[in-house]
């Protein structure tokens, strides 16, 4: 029977913060670039120009049929080669975790597309007919019409994919980031007590993602009473 010894965590609970930072900033670096490049992917997608709306699709459908550790490894192994051959840059922690911010966002733009594309799409077509019956051209209609109703409707999925985001940094560890979660295996498995750190990060990872969702419950709760 394993004898729990949790006398190791206080000691470690500055190398544990400076994991979670690095966890943080992937999240949210990853949420905005994926939401901004998961715009333009729905609007290409429902454009009547073949060539954009193709790309589009071909782009989602690939994303969304490759694993995300998968896509880590790629720019993990490969972008930082190609950065360090073609322009020189050496490699180190800040290219490790450059490539992971980069990975992650485009895996995650595909699944922000999908969520923006229903979001237009569920915007009564009526508010685009009576945009240009005032003089708006589409791309005014949908920046200062549409989008801003389907982005209220759609802020409760958006947060919901970002804290699943968060619980999928700690697949950074195939780059050898020391995110919230390599940084408790590192300690647990350097002072022989890995299963209480693993544990102790579970722990924080459920009190995180439980207090955020109960928060975008209440907010989506809040849309449908206003």
């Amino acid at each position: 029977m394993h004898d729990f010894d949790w006398s190791s965590i206080p000691n470690a609970l500055p190398f544990l913060w400076d994991g979670m930072k690095i966890s943080l900033e992937i999240t949210l670096s990853a949420v905005v670039f994926g939401i901004v490049w998961g715009t333009l992917l729905a609007l290409m997608r429902l454009s009547s120009v073949t060539p954009l709306s193709w790309f589009a699709a071909g782009y989602v459908n690939l994303f969304r049929a490759v694993p995300l550790v998968m896509v880590l490894l790629w720019f993990f192994l490969i972008v930082p080669h190609l950065l360090e051959s073609i322009f020189g840059f050496p490699r180190g922690s800040d290219m490790r975790l450059s490539s992971a911010i980069a990975g992650f966002a485009l895996f995650e733009a595909a699944y922000y597309s999908e969520i923006i594309r229903a979001g237009i799409q569920s915007v009564p077509k009526g508010q685009m007919a009576a945009a240009s019956a005032l003089g708006m051209t589409y791309g005014q209609a949908m920046r200062l019409v549409v989008l801003p109703q389907a982005f209220r409707n759609m802020v409760p999925l958006l947060l919901t994919q970002g804290i699943i985001l968060f619980q999928d940094t700690s697949l950074v560890y195939v780059s050898a980031l020391a995110d919230f979660f390599g940084a408790a295996y590192k300690v647990g498995d350097r002072d022989g007590r890995l299963v209480e750190l693993l544990l102790f990060a579970g722990a924080v990872y459920f009190v995180i993602c439980f207090t955020a969702s109960r928060i975008v419950r209440y907010y989506q709760n809040k849309l449908k009473t206003a």
